[in-house]
């Protein structure tokens, strides 16, 4: 690369395919205008808000954090598929990625990319917070048992929690249920 030649990274973050944010404790320092129209939102006018404004309900947003915390700690960097909220309420699909910049904090200062999902993954039956956080974890391939321990409930609550999913979505089976949740038609 040509030494006299200037990198613009705030021309780059500001331009880029995908929304970008950098995070403190969970609340947008700055974001870029592909975040912004995502969501819904003017360029600026998500910079100093808490992430909680993204998710459906605040128990999300809280359940979210707890999650994030071991898993940032093992590996460094976060990524799930789950359901956001625009400014305007409408729920939408959104694969979330994430770093620390420090490893010991991991909800410290991060930077977080965000991809909407949602052409490739319709939402499309009313869920409670608690079947969207189910729904979430089967689509990354978790067994009920490993989505009881990742959430702190039984497994027969998970159980109960899934057969709703499959009746919600007219699924015979739990590969279809997951096969829908991802927009795979059968």
């Amino acid at each position: 690369m040509n030494a006299s030649y200037s990198i613009d990274y705030e021309m780059i973050f500001q331009h880029a395919p995908v929304g970008m944010c950098v995070s403190v404790n969970r609340v947008i320092q700055t974001c870029n205008g592909a975040l912004a129209a995502m969501f819904g939102y003017e360029r600026g006018q998500l910079d100093g808000q808490s992430f909680s404004v993204l998710y459906p309900t605040m128990d999300e947003f809280l359940r979210t954090g707890d999650r994030i915390i071991p898993i940032m700690n093992a590996k460094g960097r976060y990524s799930d598929e789950r359901i956001m909220r625009r400014g305007n309420g409408e729920l939408f699909w959104c694969h979330v990625t994430g770093r620390a910049l420090d490893p010991a904090e991991p909800l410290g200062a991060g930077v977080w990319t965000f991809e909407d999902v949602s052409e490739k993954r319709p939402v499309t039956a009313e869920l409670t917070p608690r079947e969207r956080e189910i729904a979430a974890l089967l689509v990354e391939g978790k067994t009920s048992k490993m989505i009881a321990r990742d959430t702190d409930l039984s497994p027969r609550t998970v159980e109960m929690h899934r057969a709703s999913l499959m009746r919600k979505f007219a699924a015979s089976t739990s590969s279809e249920l997951v096969h829908k949740l991802v927009g795979v038609a059968r």
